[in-house]
């Protein structure tokens, strides 16, 4: 491996864990929302990006809960999508890239954003019937806008794993006929 791929490399490295550390601060933050916002609703509007979610609350504690908890689960997805990604780069020896852990860790990558583009999908029609009834929320949109693109990802991932699965498998074919 030359120079400039190893740079390469490292330098993914540590913008995966520097994204990676970002979405735990950034998750750990609306855990921490939403905790307050349960016991001190007044104080939501000081905390982490002001997601003041206490109107909706009153109105519906159903339709909080499972706002939140699409808030919640799609940011700790996110987060375990950088994980499994740090793991992958940890483990990647280009000199021999087509083995059977490099394999499973893209298939669960593949996995992982196809369910942070589904969960983001019905999150976002959730919040526009949401919307339709007069809730409000603009502040929500943040957090499902791009569910089309995890998507379109996850497949473009599930093809590369694929490709990896096959050459996991043809490595393994040479390797027994020699």
């Amino acid at each position: 491996m030359s120079k400039n791929e190893n740079f390469v490399f490292q330098a993914l490295h540590v913008i995966a864990w520097v994204i990676f550390v970002g979405l735990c601060i950034e998750t750990g933050g609306l855990v921490v929302n939403f905790i307050v916002s349960l016991y001190k609703p007044a104080f939501v509007q000081n905390l982490y990006q002001k997601l003041d979610l206490s109107e909706m609350y009153q109105r519906s504690e159903w339709a909080y809960f499972s706002m939140y908890t699409f808030i919640l689960t799609i940011s700790v997805l996110k987060a375990y999508l950088f994980y499994l990604l740090i793991q992958l780069l940890d483990k990647l020896d280009l000199s021999n890239p087509f083995n059977s852990l490099v394999s499973e860790r893209i298939s669960k990558i593949a996995n992982c954003t196809f369910s942070i583009g589904i969960l983001s999908f019905i999150a976002h029609q959730t919040a526009q019937n949401l919307q339709h009834r007069d809730y409000v929320i603009d502040s929500l949109d943040q957090f499902w806008v791009d569910s089309e693109a995890f998507i379109l990802m996850s497949a473009i991932i599930y093809v590369i794993a694929t490709i990896f699965k096959k050459g996991v498998e043809i490595q393994t074919e040479n390797d027994l006929t020699i």
